[in-house]
């Protein structure tokens, strides 16, 4: 099975590189542009993992974790927060709900090995 990963970020042209730079995983890319749009894809879609931004129209990406990690069908999907956010406050926030915290820009190939990492090691079942 294809892993799926969603990409949650309110910039189009963003999205469009990271699914381009992610394109040697192999995988199906969803995307959401907005907190709300995310929380209904996760649920419909049940990806294998969230690459989800902080700063997001209607409700921002700390909530929609928050939120997913407290739904039985959602809470064991892993989410790597990725921010043009940096301050330790933030970081130390989106790291007890996060399986990681990407300052933007990113780091391609560090994000790259760490989903790699990720899909591997985890099994997102329910």
């Amino acid at each position: 099975m294809v892993p799926r990963i969603l990409i949650v970020d309110d910039e189009g042209d963003f999205i469009e590189l990271v699914k381009f730079r992610l394109a040697g995983l192999g995988c199906d890319f969803l995307v959401a542009n907005d907190g709300v749009h995310a929380l209904s894809q996760a649920r419909q879609f049940k990806p294998d993992l969230i690459l989800l931004d902080i700063l997001l129209p209607d409700l921002d990406g700390l909530s929609v974790c928050e939120i997913l990690k407290r739904q039985p069908a959602t809470k064991k999907i892993p989410v790597i927060f990725m921010s043009a956010l940096s301050s330790d406050v933030t970081k130390r926030t989106a790291a007890m709900q996060a399986e990681d915290f990407f300052t933007k820009p990113l780091d391609l190939e560090r994000l790259q090995r760490r989903i790699a990492g990720l899909l591997h090691h985890e099994t997102v079942a329910e």
